[in-house]
């Protein structure tokens, strides 16, 4: 399996991604295909990168935070710095969403209260033309 190679379409079809999407996230330094001829050639290493590319993004962190993070792999194999890095990121991006949860719930509960007066008045005011 180590020496599995992919085409663009092979690849894309995998992981539910246009070969647009992969050509993009080329262009963006992510991931570096081989070439066979002008074919663009996949290793297993590229699909790798592109299931934590896609966990990245579903996620809600941006191309840039996870080039960081897989650039990172490269520079220290221990993977220390990454980890601490990815560490970091990760309570970032829960303390965000936390307070977006927040404002959320604010949201909606003045929503409802809305709705409960709109309705109340709707209901006085139909009461009123019945009369």
């Amino acid at each position: 399996m180590a020496d599995q190679f992919f085409t663009v379409t092979q690849l894309a079809e995998e992981l539910g991604l246009t070969p647009r999407a992969l050509r993009f996230y080329e262009t963006k330094g992510l991931i570096n295909p081989g070439r066979a001829g002008k074919t663009r050639i996949y290793t297993q290493r590229d699909r790798a990168r592109l299931i934590l590319i896609l966990r990245g993004k579903r996620l809600g962190f941006s191309l840039e935070e996870i080039k960081e993070f897989l650039d990172l792999y490269k520079a220290d194999h221990t993977q220390q710095e990454q980890l601490r890095t990815l560490l970091r990121a990760v309570h970032e991006r829960i303390h965000l969403l936390e307070e977006q949860k927040v404002a959320i719930d604010l949201t909606l509960s003045e929503l409802k209260t809305v709705v409960r007066e709109t309705e109340e008045r709707l209901a006085e005011t139909s009461g009123r033309l019945a009369s």
